[in-house]
């Protein structure tokens, strides 16, 4: 009995912290194993979230990337003036301005743009396919010249932009189709796969070369989009027929003199571009004029030609707008337009001669300046074009 008495209130093992913690389901080991696996899940979630946001932004990074690679392949100052040649010739085109801003006119105009834009991408990458290791010394930043676009996807574009630009043109809408723009798109890509792929590779031959140049911008590009104009546009008598693009250029006086100005500027255009590529065009035996006669002819005859072209624009724009004889509003209008045109055209050829005058016609990069200002004053030339009535 005294042993049972005395076990009974024998002491009783202590109840430590290390018992506690064994034992008990919310002891502090076992609250802070759940709070360390709450943690893992919390921190697994955060990490594949900011996975799927660097993924994400890792693909709009790539598309952005893309899309800037793609606008250098185009050859932005080329697609801008042809951007700009179309509406500018559909309001030259209109019988008055009102007629020009319609919805029919509108959608005229970008029925043309589209394929348009295609047709120049196609020239231009076409260019850059055939040229890529002349390029690689002349203009070493262009997108296949720096490996920023590989031949294979070059090719790619080409082609669609290609079969693209026919296709719309052809198998678009029959009541904006015209034989204008069938001739416009039809005969840039002849002269323009002639003039870059062998075995014609007409741009070995100076004046071949010249000539096809001069074709697109000149009479191809401003007879073909003004006759597309008048036929769908505005409803001219030239939406059949053959000839209606000759009919246009040969009765119209401002389908035939912009298409002259534009011939004339599009020459300029393209001799002055191969003065900086000298270096390229020699080691590649491509016998351009500034090959044979020298950057400094070249240049200085050039820039000259194109001073004469600005100037005698806007003396005979000036004379038109004062000799014009009667004072109705749409004389007036008229005359108004051609004094604004003369204006612009007397101060576009002070700017040829001021950025000409520092140039070193042996320096690449300060002629490529040059020529690059040449393209803003074309761009000006589109924008003024509508007030050339």
């Amino acid at each position: 009995m005294s042993s049972t008495f005395a076990s009974a209130f024998a002491p009783r093992p202590a109840y430590t912290a290390r018992t506690r913690s064994l034992s008990h389901p919310f002891s502090n080991g076992n609250l802070n194993r759940g709070h360390h696996n709450e943690m893992s899940r919390l921190s697994e979630s955060i990490s594949s979230s900011n996975n799927r946001t660097i993924n994400a932004s890792d693909k709009k990074q790539s598309l952005s990337s893309f899309l800037s690679v793609l606008w250098r392949f185009t050859r932005p100052h080329t697609i801008i003036g042809s951007a700009l040649a179309i509406p500018s010739l559909h309001i030259l085109a209109a019988p008055s301005y009102s007629e020009a801003l319609t919805i029919r006119s509108f959608c005229s105009m970008i029925y043309a743009m589209i394929p348009a834009l295609l047709m120049n991408l196609y020239i231009t990458g076409l260019n850059q396919l055939t040229d890529v290791e002349i390029d690689k010394i002349n203009k070493p930043n262009l997108p296949i010249a720096s490996g920023d676009l590989s031949i294979r996807d070059a090719t790619i574009t080409v082609v669609v932009s290609l079969v693209l630009s026919l296709l719309l043109s052809v198998a678009g809408s029959p009541a904006f189709a015209s034989e204008g723009l069938n001739m416009a798109l039809g005969m840039s890509a002849l002269l323009g796969t002639i003039y870059s792929l062998p075995p014609f590779r007409l741009k070995r031959f100076p004046l071949l070369a010249a000539f096809c140049i001069v074709s697109v911008r000149g009479a191809v590009i401003n007879a073909g989009f003004f006759a597309h104009a008048k036929a769908v546009a505005y409803g001219g008598v030239a939406a059949t027929g053959s000839s209606s693009v000759l009919q246009c250029l040969f009765t119209d006086p401002r389908c035939f003199l912009s298409s002259l100005y534009y011939a004339v500027f599009g020459l300029v255009i393209a001799l002055m571009k191969d003065v900086p590529d000298i270096k390229g065009d020699k080691l590649s035996n491509i016998r351009t004029v500034s090959v044979r006669l020298g950057a400094k002819t070249v240049y200085r005859a050039m820039h000259r030609l194109l001073t004469g072209l600005f100037w005698g624009a806007g003396i005979l724009f000036f004379r038109g707008a004062l000799v014009t004889s009667s004072s109705s509003t749409t004389t007036m209008a008229v005359r108004l337009g051609r004094a604004i045109v003369g204006i612009a055209a007397l101060l576009a050829g002070a700017s040829v001669q001021k950025e000409a005058q520092p140039v070193d016609p042996e320096n690449p990069k300060e002629v490529y300046n040059f020529y690059m200002h040449l393209w803003k004053l074309f761009y000006l030339s589109y924008f003024f074009l509508p007030l050339a009535r």
